[in-house]
């Protein structure tokens, strides 16, 4: 993968975006991010986790959205194709997901604002590389001949596999509680799916599909978010896996916390 894309605010913002990815990996050895159940009021006042989240990836959608429209190649096949896999990923993540959570009635708080903060940067700056990157082609990359390519092919199986397990494993959280009455059981052990293997299958699979999305893209940018990712589900999987294990005594105990038959 090149670096340098000779556009100054491009490679600024990149560079950025890596030092970025730096602290989060670093961070993330000494405290979980405040949100769900390890939200805190100690960074400040707490959000309703539906507006929460759709705060926090509005500018994947928006920004974009801007800078991928603005871009000269921007209706070309391959910037079209990458754009509906951008699209297919955060319709999910950005709109689908915060709408469908179901909360316990009267527990409004959950969604720490310094998320609400830090994720907006992220997203911004994750919205901002790709949709540039994308429909400038920087590198003359993403001609037709992308499609058959060794590195977009195997991408796209790799990200569709992450993708499907992490939309599964949302679905059977989701269904842990009842439509009708989501405060009868705050917590519920999860079973079926990635839950056989692993105590957080949505993490692992938010993972494999962002490996997958820097391989089909080939690009620094992928490989950016790929990093910050792992910075925040990773520690965050091992303290979600300790949680379940104090909170339930009869917890699967052949269970691992991310990746199945190992860690």
């Amino acid at each position: 993968m090149d670096w340098y894309t000779g556009n100054t605010t491009y490679d600024t913002v990149l560079t950025i975006a890596f030092a970025f990815a730096a602290f989060v990996l670093v961070g993330g050895l000494f405290a979980q991010s405040p949100y769900g159940r390890f939200a805190t009021t100690a960074l400040g006042f707490n959000l309703n986790p539906k507006l929460g989240w759709w705060l926090m990836e509005i500018p994947a959608t928006v920004v974009f959205a801007v800078f991928y429209l603005s871009g000269p190649h921007r209706f070309e096949p391959v910037p079209l194709v990458l754009a509906a896999i951008w699209l297919l990923h955060y319709g999910n993540r950005g709109w689908f997901f915060p709408l469908s959570i179901r909360q316990v009635p009267g527990k409004r708080s959950t969604f720490n604002v310094s998320v609400l903060a830090m994720g907006m940067f992220v997203t911004a700056l994750h919205g901002y590389l790709n949709g540039a990157f994308f429909s400038n082609d920087y590198f003359g990359q993403y001609t037709t001949a992308w499609l058959t390519d060794p590195r977009f092919l195997v991408g796209v199986v790799v990200y569709l596999c992450g993708f499907a397990l992490l939309v599964r494993s949302e679905w059977i959280v989701r269904n842990l509680r009842d439509k009708a009455d989501p405060g009868a059981t705050e917590y519920r052990v999860p079973f079926g799916g990635g839950f056989r293997y692993v105590t957080s299958p949505a993490y692992l699979g938010e993972l494999v599909a962002w490996a997958g999305f820097a391989l089909l893209t080939w690009s620094l940018a992928g490989v950016v978010i790929l990093l910050i990712t792992a910075g925040n589900l990773v520690p965050r999987a091992f303290a979600t896996h300790r949680w379940y294990r104090e909170k339930f005594a009869d917890y699967p105990t052949d269970r691992k916390a991310l990746i199945p038959f190992v860690i």
